[in-house]
């Protein structure tokens, strides 16, 4: 078919190579699986990516290679180069199929000392 034909692919960019749209990657989902979880929250692959993950998407096996060593959520996202919320998504179905562990640091998981904000703020009144 020639390129300027009516048929043309116009979700293919030159430069960016062909474009998927965030939900078609999580099949349409916008929270993960099994709760939500902190964007400070360590990821650690439990299973190496070698294994058989009948079912797993590139961008899956993408998150398991890169969470072989402890690595924030945020940094996860950042190093794919996919949006927070498709990650969230993704890191959902890898707990849920026990591929990746989940650590959220102890602060993180603590309601903030009401007390503690006070005086910071009053501190900074003081100046």
């Amino acid at each position: 078919m020639p390129a300027d034909s009516p048929g043309d692919l116009h979700w293919l960019d030159q430069d960016a190579g062909p474009v998927v749209r965030p939900y078609a990657m999580t099949q349409g989902r916008v929270a993960p699986s099994g709760g939500e979880f902190d964007l400070v929250a360590f990821v650690v692959a439990v299973v190496p990516d070698g294994v058989s993950t009948p079912g797993l998407q590139p961008e899956h096996h993408a998150i398991v290679s890169a969470a072989w060593e402890p690595i924030s959520v945020v940094e996860l996202a950042s190093t794919l180069d996919l949006s927070i919320g498709v990650v969230r998504v993704l890191l959902g179905d890898l707990r849920s199929a026990g591929l990746i562990s989940l650590y959220e640091p102890p602060a993180a998981a603590q309601p903030h000392d009401v007390d503690v904000l006070k005086a910071v703020v009053n501190g900074l009144r003081a100046l």
